[in-house]
């Protein structure tokens, strides 16, 4: 065996990770790549915090022995954390899960808000400098040493400042380097000067250099001054977080200066989860072969959401965060002309008060076309994705999104806004159906309502509207390549 062909050691920190914990995306590529990384030979192990909403029954949490009493340095305490283990498993691998458990810090009922409030946690930055930290001092004492750390998202962002500093000495970070990857540049973990304190990095770190923001510390900052590498989810977001403002969220400064160490790299989808012909979420199973199998899963969207069923009338879903990112402001813009045209509208999230509200309403204005739920159901979510004709995803801006690819999967046709992953994933059926779905450029609730009226009119079309669907369906976007790609980066980094 030569050098290149020798099996990796990683260590994948992340906030969040299906089936255990999730907010979002990120949960998903959590779980998904380090699975298929493992698949590829390598040993790679995930970290993570216990939250309070993980099961210890259902998951077969056991607890590390030599993990036991973790002396944590926060500010001028020390805290104490143990480690708990699991594993997430895919049918050729198995992943073991560290989770960095401390009941003050992390068992609460939600991950970074309070669902009550719907507000942070004031004490965020307490609880991901101590998460930070104690993946160090964990490794410290794991016996077994990674060599790579992949940090994921601000939560993570700490990791490569103090590898830089106060623990670049000590022989158990000697040789091992950084990755850190972007999901969303909008959400960067910022506190007050006097949390940097807490962080116990040297004092000169608090500059315009290191981890100071505007006077504040920022997480994400941290990451991308400090990694050996950063990644992103797509090229284009990749392209646009250094070229443009509205994209670089204050950080396109550092990210231009980075240039020849950023990297995008777009997310796969898991078909082990998501997958017509095998999901047990959905009513009917289905493939490319049988898409009439498709029209049960729609007369059972609709009874779900207390709509009736009507043949020949598109529905179009959505599952989204209730926040402006996510164009939820353009599509409130065009509800009332959208509901207009002959179709009818699922829609499940959870976000923003006046969002709730408003949907609350379009709901009571138009009950036989408009089925609205708050929440997150996984298992609804797969029937949206498998009952739905089209897809709405008109997002501000998109690091790479996930549900688009789902729906090409499930032969639902993409409706989105042409910006990062969106942009990189779907080509634009143009007139002749030789794409696999719809684009806007312009950030517009006419151009959004424009090409929903494309759509529709495109569906009257059976025949081309089913070519569209099967180019969909047959795109593949597991991990495998991506995977690859980030190994071929690990391996770049230790040469």
């Amino acid at each position: 065996m030569g050098s290149m062909s020798k099996p990796l050691n990683i260590l994948f920190i992340t906030s969040e990770a299906e089936p255990f914990s999730k907010t979002g995306g990120l949960a998903d590529v959590s779980s998904a790549l380090p699975k298929m990384i493992r698949e590829l030979g390598h040993d790679i192990r995930i970290m993570t915090p216990r939250y309070g909403t993980i099961s210890e029954r259902k998951f077969k949490l056991h607890d590390v022995i030599r993990l036991r009493e973790i002396q944590i340095p926060l500010g001028a305490e020390t805290k104490v954390a143990s480690v708990n283990s699991s594993f997430i498993s895919s049918l050729k691998a198995k992943v073991q899960v560290y989770f960095l458990a401390n009941k003050d810090m992390y068992y609460r009922a939600g991950l970074y808000t309070d669902p009550k409030s719907n507000k942070d946690y004031p004490d965020n930055d307490d609880r991901f400098i101590f998460f930070c930290r104690g993946v160090l001092e964990t490794l410290k004492k794991l016996g077994w040493q990674p060599d790579i750390i992949h940090c994921n998202d601000w939560q993570t962002g700490l990791i490569p400042a103090y590898m830089k500093t106060i623990y670049k000495d000590e022989p158990t970070f000697k040789n091992i380097k950084t990755v850190f990857t972007v999901h969303n540049l909008g959400y960067q973990g910022t506190f007050p000067d006097s949390s940097f304190d807490k962080t116990g990095l040297p004092g000169n770190e608090f500059t315009h250099e290191g981890v100071e923001f505007y006077g504040k510390l920022n997480f994400m900052k941290a990451g991308l001054v400090y990694a050996d590498i950063i990644t992103t989810v797509s090229e284009k977001y990749a392209q646009e977080i250094t070229t443009s403002e509205e994209f670089g969220a204050g950080m396109e400064g550092i990210l231009k200066k980075r240039k020849k160490d950023l990297y995008g790299i777009i997310n796969g989808i898991d078909y082990t989860v998501w997958n017509p012909e095998t999901d047990p979420a959905i009513d009917q199973r289905y493939d490319i072969q049988s898409l009439e199998g498709k029209e049960q899963n729609k007369m059972a969207l609709c009874t779900k959401f207390g709509l009736q069923y009507k043949e020949g009338v598109p529905v179009i879903g959505c599952i989204t965060r209730l926040v402006d990112q996510k164009g939820i402001d353009l599509i409130k813009e065009i509800a009332d002309d959208m509901l207009k045209l002959d179709v009818q509208f699922v829609m499940i999230g959870l976000g923003e008060k006046r969002y709730h509200e408003y949907f609350e309403s379009l709901k009571k204005k138009h009950p036989k076309k408009a089925g609205i739920m708050f929440g997150m159901s996984e298992e609804i979510a797969h029937l949206i994705e498998a009952g739905s004709d089209m897809y709405l995803m008109p997002s501000r801006y998109e690091p790479c999104g996930l549900n688009q690819l789902y729906s090409l999967k499930y032969g639902t046709v993409p409706i989105v806004r042409a910006t990062g992953g969106l942009d990189d994933t779907i080509q634009d059926v143009g007139t002749s159906g030789n794409g696999t779905g719809f684009k806007f450029q312009k950030y517009d609730g006419k151009e959004l309502l424009k090409t929903i009226q494309r759509a529709v009119k495109m569906y009257g079309d059976q025949k081309t509207w089913q070519k569209v669907m099967r180019n969909g369906m047959a795109k593949d976007f597991s991990w495998e390549s991506s995977a690859k790609k980030y190994i071929n980066l690990y391996r770049s980094l230790l040469k």
